[in-house]
């Protein structure tokens, strides 16, 4: 069951994305371009799609997810939420909150849209997967190899 919710979850995602423009490579661009806003060919037209979802999530987080963890009862498909502990912001969180905007604003991908662009069967999409997913590998082990006080505070 929880499989299923899963992947109808990921459908939803995706098809959420396709719909949105956000799987758009070039209207991601033209959306961070914020140089574009001097010659009015800025495209805010995320900015809307970003503040629907945080419309919709928001009071579903404050109504229904907090006060459930506040209670110690977990979603309705699993025992627990699964949320971070972690909340400093630290040296790994800022040099990988640099390097995934560096990514995303170069081509206009993250890894959701990354993920849903596999339908197209296009070889750059491939080419972009296959580097996150040996990103996040490389990744991991620097962080493995190099000891990192890290703050669960």
């Amino acid at each position: 069951m929880n499989k299923l919710m899963a992947l109808l979850c990921g459908i939803l995602f995706g098809t959420g994305l396709m719909l949105s423009g956000l799987a758009d490579p070039d209207k991601v661009i033209h959306f961070l371009n914020l140089s574009l806003l001097l010659t009015g060919e800025w495209d805010p037209s995320l900015m809307f799609v970003m503040s629907g979802a945080l419309a919709v999530y928001l009071p579903t987080y404050l109504l229904v997810v907090k006060p459930r963890v506040l209670d110690n009862q977990g979603p309705l498909l699993d025992k627990q939420y699964h949320l971070p502990a972690k909340r400093a912001i630290d040296a790994p969180l800022l040099i990988g909150s640099v390097l995934f905007g560096l990514g995303w604003g170069m081509v206009g991908i993250c890894p959701g849209p990354g993920i849903v662009n596999l339908a197209y069967f296009e070889p750059d999409i491939f080419l972009f997967v296959f580097a996150m997913v040996l990103g996040a590998y490389v990744g991991r082990q620097i962080h493995r190899s190099i000891p990192i006080a890290v703050n669960n505070a």
